[in-house]
Formats: structure tokens, C-alpha cells, sequence
């Protein structure tokens, strides 16, 4: 299994972060496009609680975040990363504009955006194929699930067919995809989990992110586990589906990321994830050294 950091350092010679921006985005599941409450387990902050400020400059997002990190190094480098909302989802001179402040930054080695497999029109391709030569851009597309019949509970709003087209149109143009795969969804089986993470490291992707189900304030999923309808995944059973997955994921397909910390001021469940130095030691421990 190769792995995010070991990735990076192959790649470019040193320790790289990642920065998480806000462009200012919404999304077509938002602003009434397709839907306006969003996916069942999206936050209102459109999965960018970590992200800045969307008001300040991405210059000052990226010096800001620098400045949090600069007592572990002196010489990383970073990856700046739209991570709120849909990254692709407004018009196309705003992209550009946001791209290539990023781009130009002496300091980011690559670009990454995290957006929807709907939310990339012709000339949206076209600008990230220019943007590619002058520095790696990276889509993270989130799939979340093949199942159909999960897709329309958590309201994704698109087919898997646009997802095989995305994935196809990218790498295309040498464009890297990192899939989002959610781990816990309710009524998916272990074998129906571990279905979805074949496809993603069969579709052409080049990287993967697992992320375990959290259950946020003011989602509606939320409201489905106060009402008992939902069941999350304690720590073993995520444990034991991660040990099993990680053995089928293809050296050329890198991990990004084996879970994930929901922001714990809106955290619902599960409380065991709140604790995430325990979580990646115990990740650390018994995956990443078997």
C-alpha cells in the first residue's frame, strides 16, 4: 500500500501539507440546481470546517495556514486545496482567478480541487488541462458509494456513469483523481463496502480516500440517528473492514487517507473518531506495519 506521505516525498523531495481553502463556493445540491438541502451527511459548512476564511485572499489563506504549521518545518512544501463545497461549481473566470493565485504561490507544489463528477463542464476541463502543465492539479471526486440504492439515500445526485465519464475525461489530460469513498454508509454491508473500494481502484483513479461515517449537527442524517433509524461503526468493526481493504488497493493507486476527524464542536457520532491521535496510532499499529 503506498501511502500519502511516502507519495509526496517521492514526488517531491520533502514534506508537503496540505492547505485547506475556501474559494467561496456553494453547490448545485444547495443552491436549488438540483436540490437545496444538500447530501444527507453534508455539513452547512459543505465539508470545509477545517478550510479558511472564504472572505480572505487564497494568498493570505495559504500564509495564514503556513504560519499554523511552521514549528514542524521550515522547508515543506504545500498542496493548496478548495476543500469547502463544490471547487469546480462557479463561473469560470472565478476559478482562474482563485487557480492561479494558488498556482503562483512560490510555495504550493500542486493544486488540488475537491468537487462533484456533474460539476465539470468542457470549459472547466479545459482551464484545469492549462493549469496542469504549469503545476500538478489534482480533482478529488466524491463518489462516496457505487450503490445505487445508497446513492439516492444520501441524495448524490448523480449516476455512476457521470462518475466513469469524469474519472475518463481527466485522465485524459493527465489529470490526477482522488476518489472519496465513505466507509459506514447506513444499510451497506461489509461486501457491498469493499465492492465500491474495487470499482474505485479498477475505475482509473489514482489515488483513494476512505472516510469513516460521522454524523454531524443540523444534517438530516443527524436527525435519522437521534431517531434510532441509524447505526454508526464502533472502532474494531472500522479496524477489521480497513485491515481488509487496504489488502486489495494496488500499489499504483496511493492512500490518501485511511479515516477522518469530523470537526468535534458539531460531532454526533461516532465519539470514539473525537480522539484522533488514538485513531491513527491504532492505524498506525496494526495497518499501516502489517
Amino acid at each position: 500500500m503506498k501511502t500519502l506521505n511516502s507519495y509526496l516525498r517521492d514526488r517531491f523531495g520533502c514534506k508537503v501539507y496540505k492547505i485547506a481553502l475556501n474559494g467561496g463556493f456553494t453547490c448545485p445540491k444547495r443552491d436549488g440546481k438540483i436540490d437545496t438541502r444538500g447530501c444527507i451527511f453534508c455539513s452547512a459548512g459543505g465539508s470545509g470546517e477545517f478550510a479558511s476564511d472564504p472572505k480572505d485572499s487564497v494568498t493570505k489563506q495559504i500564509e495564514d495556514a503556513k504560519k499554523r504549521v511552521e514549528k514542524k518545518t521550515r522547508d515543506g512544501k504545500y498542496i493548496a486545496y478548495f476543500q469547502a463545497y463544490t471547487g469546480t461549481y462557479a463561473p469560470i473566470e472565478k476559478l482562474r482567478k482563485l487557480y492561479e493565485e494558488a498556482i503562483r504561490h512560490p510555495d504550493v507544489v500542486a493544486v488540488s480541487i475537491a468537487t462533484r463528477p456533474d460539476c465539470l463542464g468542457q470549459d472547466v476541463l479545459e482551464l484545469l488541462d492549462e493549469l496542469n502543465k504549469i503545476k500538478p492539479i489534482w480533482v478529488e471526486l466524491g463518489l462516496q458509494t457505487i450503490h445505487e440504492k445508497t446513492a439516492e439515500y444520501i441524495r448524490r445526485g448523480y449516476g455512476l456513469e457521470i462518475y466513469d465519464k469524469a474519472v475518463k475525461e481527466l485522465k485524459k489530460r493527465n489529470i490526477e483523481v482522488i476518489t472519496h469513498v465513505i466507509l459506514g454508509l447506513p444499510g451497506e454491508s461489509k461486501e457491498e463496502m469493499l465492492k465500491t473500494v474495487t470499482y474505485v481502484c479498477d475505475s482509473g483513479a489514482t489515488g483513494i480516500k476512505l472516510q469513516l461515517l460521522h454524523i454531524l449537527k443540523g444534517t438530516d442524517l443527524a436527525k435519522e440517528y437521534e431517531a434510532g433509524m441509524v447505526q454508526v461503526l464502533t472502532e474494531d468493526e472500522y479496524i477489521d473492514i480497513l485491515k481488509d481493504y487496504v489488502k486489495i488497493i494496488p500499489e499504483n493507486v496511493v492512500v490518501h487517507r485511511l479515516t477522518g476527524d469530523g470537526d468535534k464542536k458539531i460531532l454526533v457520532a461516532p465519539m470514539w473518531s473525537a480522539d484522533k491521535k488514538h485513531v491513527l496510532n491504532r492505524i498506525n499499529r496494526e495497518i499501516l506495519t502489517m
